[in-house]
């Protein structure tokens, strides 16, 4: 890229920071969890000084403050199409292809996402972006008045398609024209309180399913959460009462562990929000909300099998109330099965790390595979955790349905289509365990390198 353009980094800094602003302003709650994420996670620092000085000397302190994801949702195939083209410019690549339906929500999604470990440092902001299954909308009428719906609405700004084609001819922006198309792009995720429908039509598509409503009934996909990244979610879960924000009922994901894994999400619950509908009728529409994560380790394949299987055994056997403290402690109960220290993680291949030639160590002539261990327990290698960049189709859908209202739905008679979903999206999805793998062995590779040079 041209020294005269600005990175793609930079700008995906710049709109991240932009869009936290805009939403603090749209939903005054987040800035109050914002707040309140900030405060835990300083007191976990104070707290556990070994925890503070392993993420500054991985470079992950910093991006914790940054770190936000978001989510939205679209309707149609073209609207992918532009989205993927327009977090290009960002430098954000679709990884992972998430099946929704199969829980009840009639989406499938990818998160559009840096890849690269000096990008994910820089500013690791992701967008989890679902597109509608319209093919899932049973009554054949609806389904049609829902396409036509969509076909007839630009949810992008004329200026930030032609700022996305200049990137792609030019291979970059400009200044000046990198913040304009921060701000144009941002128009994209503005919250509008008009719909484009009347109030009928808006009633018979929230009857099918809320979501529905919510993609098809307004200008655009309104970013529906931002999500800040704490270091102690049960103490978040905890404290949100004392602030006013009533959370949701249980924690979505694995349970509390000293090596926690992949991902675990909360929120609170959406607002309900005033809408003027095309008819001129007044109503009230329920879909943004407040989300929290706290991220854990990667796992391999090995280890999200295990991960899975301990899920399944542990929603079969869950407890009725939804009460979290139970559930957290069932929970546990059943994670016992998965080991809980990083070194035992490593040598059973469950998850994914970083590895560092620690100062001053060397190795005559060259390093085999079957080595690593040894060189591990004899100090010479070091392991640290590779950060889960990625999401959890069942948390994800646990999300989604407690702010549509507390109702639930019938999983869809349906499969998950990877290959329609890349079709609409017009790329394939980046695999994002092949991800963690290559990450993983260029490390190891530059680590060896390093101990036998």
């Amino acid at each position: 890229m041209s020294s005269a353009y600005v990175s793609s980094d930079e700008i995906r800094d710049q709109f991240s920071s932009a869009m936290s602003a805009m939403y603090r302003q749209e939903v005054p709650q987040y800035g109050t969890l914002l707040s309140l994420v900030e405060t835990v996670n300083q007191e976990v620092l104070a707290a556990n000084p070994a925890l503070n000085s392993t993420l500054q000397k991985s470079d992950e302190l910093a991006r914790i403050n940054v770190e936000r994801h978001g989510a939205i949702r679209v309707g149609s195939a073209s609207e992918l199409a532009m989205l993927r083209r327009m977090f290009a410019v960002m430098g954000m690549e679709p990884v992972g292809y998430y099946d929704l339906a199969a829980a009840g929500v009639p989406v499938h999604s990818t998160a559009f996402r840096p890849v690269a470990d000096r990008a994910l440092k820089r500013n690791p902001f992701r967008v989890f972006t679902s597109l509608l299954r319209l093919e899932l909308i049973e009554k054949t009428e609806l389904q049609e008045q829902a396409s036509a719906i969509l076909s007839d609405r630009d949810i992008f700004t004329a200026n930030v398609k032609i700022l996305i084609e200049r990137f792609e001819q030019q291979g970059g922006l400009n200044a000046e024209d990198a913040e304009q198309f921060v701000q144009e792009a941002l128009e994209t995720f503005r919250w509008h309180d008009k719909a484009t429908v009347d109030w009928t039509t808006y009633e018979r598509l929230h009857d099918e399913h809320r979501l529905i409503a919510d993609v098809v009934c307004f200008r655009g996909p309104h970013i529906n959460h931002l999500t800040p990244r704490t270091l102690d979610i049960d103490e978040v879960q905890r404290l949100m009462p004392s602030v006013g924000i009533d959370p949701k009922a249980t924690i979505e994901g694995p349970p509390r562990r000293n090596c926690p894994i992949l991902l675990r999400q909360t929120s609170f619950k959406a607002l309900e929000e005033t809408i003027a509908f095309a008819d001129a009728a007044e109503g009230k529409h329920t879909a943004r909300f407040g989300e929290i994560e706290q991220r854990g380790i990667a796992l391999t394949h090995k280890g999200r099998a295990l991960y899975d299987r301990l899920l399944a055994a542990a929603r079969e056997n869950a407890p009725t109330a939804a009460d979290n403290d139970a559930h957290q402690a069932h929970l546990a109960e059943v994670f016992k099965a998965f080991p809980d220290d990083y070194a035992t993680l490593h040598r059973d291949g469950l998850a994914f790390f970083h590895y560092q030639a620690a100062q001053g160590a060397s190795v005559a002539g060259s390093v085999t595979l079957e080595q690593v261990e040894s060189l591990i327990e004899q100090g010479a290698l070091k392991i640290t955790p590779m950060i889960y960049e990625d999401f959890l189709p069942v948390s994800a859908a646990g999300i989604f349905q407690s702010n549509l209202g507390g109702s639930s739905h019938e999983n869809y008679a349906s499969s998950a289509s990877q290959q329609q979903f890349e079709q609409a999206l017009g790329a394939k999805v980046i695999d994002e365990i092949e991800l963690y793998a290559q990450r993983q062995q260029a490390s190891l590779e530059q680590a060896l390198a390093q101990l036998a040079g």
